[in-house]
C-alpha cells in the first residue's frame, strides 16, 4: 500500500459525509449534534459535536467492522507494519487485557516481567491466568527496572513448558527497550506467541533511529498507545497482530467482550487522522523531534547536580538493547531534592509539567508536538533551577534501594476475589495483599494481589507517601489501611498446590 492510499481517511470522510447530508437525527447521543447542549457545542466546537455519532448505515460498527472502520483499520495495519489492526477507544489497557485473554485460558500460565503495568495485572485478575513473574535488572542509582532478556525467556520456558504466552514491555516507561527480536526467536522456537505492551512505542516504526517496534521484531500482538506519541486523542489506541500463532478472529472475539458497544467516533476519527499523518510525514516529524531531543540532552548534560539516563548507562546491561532518546530521564538526587519536589518546582515556578516523577527522577517526553520555543524554555528553566533551588548533596533517604520482589503465594485472581480483612499498613508485614499498590505514573505495582507484604515494601511505601507521590490501587484513598487475605484462602491455595504435586 503506497502513499496515495495512506492519504485516505475513510472513517473521517464518512463522518463528514453524514453531516453534509443534513440527516435529521432521531438517534443517540441525546445532544443531537450539539442542539441539545449549546454550551457544550460552544466550548468544544460544532465540528466535534457534529461527528459525535453512533453505529449506523455508512458509519460501520466496531463490533463487526465491514465498511469504513474496516478500511481505516486496514490502512493502520499497513502503516504500523502489521497484518491486522483493531481500533481501541478504551485505551491501551483494553488492548493489553485482550492480548492476555486471547492467548491464555483461566488457569494457564503466561511469562511476564514483574515491572508490567497495572493493566497487565488487571488482565491476570480478569482472565484467571497464572503469572510466571520474571524480575528484570534494577538500576539502583536511577531506581528503575530495565527489560528482560532472551536468556530469561529461555530459562522460563524450560521451567514452564506449558506457558501459553510471553509478555514483554517495549520500551519501558523510561525508554529502555530489550532485545525483542531475540525474545521472539526464543519464544517462536517453541510456538509460543509474544505479546508486547507498546504503550510508549507507537512511534517506533516511523524512524530508523528509534528502537525496533514489536511488529518489526516479529512479535505476534502489540498494544500501542497512539495517543501518547503519535497524535491521536487520549484514550484512543491500537491493537496490532501478525503471524499464525494467534487467531485474529479470537482477538476480535475477546475485544467484543470488553470494548464498549458505543464507541466514540471522535476518538475513532482521531486514529484515522493520526495514522494518515504518521504514514505520510512520520519520518520527517520524528527527525525533527529527535533533533530537539538530542539538543536538550546535550544542554542538560552539562548542568551540575543532575544526571541523564544515557546509552552509556545501559550498555551491556541485561534487558537493555536500545534507548529511545525522546524519553529523557533526569536523576536529581545530587540536587538534594526528590523527583516529586523538582516536578512541583517546574510546574509552579516555570509552568512546565513533566510526564512523571519518582523518588529519584523526573521524566520528560518529547513528541512531534514540541516546538523549539518549548524546549528552549525547558533548558533555560533547568539552568535556573539547578542554581536557584539546589540544596546540594544527596539526602539520606535516597540511599534506600528499591525493595526486593515479594513472594507470590496466591494467584492474582484468587487474591482479588478471596476472603479479606483490613489491617493498617504499619501492621501488614507478613500478610498477603488483596490489592495492588503503585505510584502512578508509572503504574508499576510495588505489590500485587497474592503477594506477601515485607517490611522493605511497607517502609518504601511510607517514603513515597512522605514525598507526596500519588499512590493508587487501594480502597483506602489515603493508604493508611490495606486489604489482605484471611488465612482461609491461603490454606486453600496451599492445599491445591499440594494436591497437584501429589497427583503429578
Amino acid at each position: 500500500m503506497g502513499k496515495k492510499e495512506q492519504n485516505r481517511m475513510p472513517l473521517w470522510e464518512a463522518l463528514c459525509a453524514y453531516r453534509a447530508e443534513g440527516i435529521i437525527p432521531f438517534h443517540v447521543p441525546g445532544h443531537k449534534q450539539g442542539r441539545g447542549n449549546p454550551e457544550l457545542e460552544e466550548k468544544l466546537g460544532s465540528t466535534t459535536l457534529g461527528i459525535d455519532l453512533t453505529c449506523m448505515e455508512g458509519l460501520d460498527n466496531i463490533l463487526n467492522p465491514l465498511d469504513v472502520i474496516r478500511e481505516a483499520q486496514d490502512l493502520a495495519a499497513k502503516s504500523f507494519r502489521a497484518e491486522h489492526a483493531y481500533f481501541l477507544v478504551n485505551g491501551t489497557t483494553s488492548g493489553i487485557q485482550a492480548m492476555i485473554m486471547a492467548v491464555c485460558a483461566p488457569g494457564e500460565k503466561i511469562i511476564i516481567p514483574r515491572n508490567a503495568h497495572r493493566s497487565a495485572i488487571s488482565g491476570l485478575i480478569l482472565s484467571g491466568v497464572q503469572p510466571v513473574y520474571l524480575q528484570p535488572e534494577v538500576d539502583q542509582r536511577f531506581g528503575i527496572a530495565y527489560g528482560i532478556t532472551p536468556e530469561d525467556i529461555e530459562r522460563a520456558l524450560l521451567e514452564h513448558p506449558d506457558a501459553k504466552g510471553v509478555f514483554v514491555i517495549n520500551p519501558t516507561y523510561y525508554g529502555v527497550a530489550p532485545d525483542l527480536a531475540g525474545i521472539v526467536e526464543v519464544a517462536h522456537s517453541r510456538d509460543v506467541p509474544v505479546l508486547v505492551d507498546e504503550a510508549h512505542g507507537a512511534h517506533l516504526c516511523f524512524h530508523p533511529e528509534l528502537p525496533p517496534s514489536a511488529m518489526e521484531a516479529g512479535a505476534d500482538l502489540s498494544a500501542a498507545s497512539t495517543h501518547k506519541l503519535t497524535g491521536s486523542l487520549t484514550q484512543s489506541s491500537l491493537l496490532l497482530q501478525q503471524g499464525s500463532l494467534v487467531n485474529p478472529q479470537r482477538v476480535k472475539g475477546v475485544l467484543n467482550l470488553t470494548q464498549t458497544t458505543s464507541p466514540s467516533y471522535i476518538l475513532l476519527a482521531s486514529l484515522d487522522l493520526a495514522r494518515k499523518q504518521m504514514a505520510l510525514s512520520g519520518t520527517r516529524l520524528l527527525a525533527a523531534t529527535l533533533r530537539k531531543a538530542h539538543w536538550v540532552r546535550r544542554q542538560l548534560s552539562h548542568l551540575p547536580g543532575i544526571e541523564l539516563l544515557e546509552e552509556k548507562h545501559i550498555e551491556g546491561r541485561p534487558g537493555c538493547r536500545y534507548l529511545d532518546p525522546t524519553k529523557i530521564t533526569i536523576n536529581v538526587r545530587q540536587l538534594g531534592l526528590s523527583g516529586q519536589e523538582v516536578e512541583s518546582i517546574l510546574r509552579h515556578k516555570y509552568r512546565i509539567q513533566v510526564e512523571l516523577s519518582d523518588l529519584y527522577n523526573i521524566l520528560l517526553l518529547l513528541s512531534i508536538g514540541d516546538t523549539w520555543e518549548m524546549v528552549q524554555h525547558l533548558v533555560a528553566s533547568f539552568q535556573d533551577l539547578v542554581t536557584t533551588w539546589s540544596k546540594g548533596g544527596s539526602i539520606s533517604k535516597f540511599t534506600r534501594a528499591l525493595p526486593p520482589l515479594p513472594d507470590a503465594l496466591v494467584s492474582p485472581r484468587d487474591a482479588f476475589y478471596g476472603e479479606t480483612k483490613v489491617v493498617s499498613l504499619a501492621d501488614a508485614e507478613g500478610e498477603i495483599s488483596a490489592e495492588m499498590i503503585m505510584a502512578y505514573p508509572p503504574g508499576i505495582p510495588l505489590i500485587c494481589p497474592g503477594e506477601r507484604f515485607t517490611r522493605d515494601i511497607i517502609d518504601y511505601i511510607r517514603i513515597l507517601k512522605a514525598e507526596g507521590l500519588v499512590l493508587q490501587g487501594t480502597e483506602d484513598p489515603h493508604l493508611e489501611q490495606v486489604k489482605v487475605l484471611t488465612q482461609n484462602i491461603v490454606l486453600v491455595q496451599k492445599y491445591r498446590a499440594f494436591s497437584e504435586e501429589v497427583g503429578s
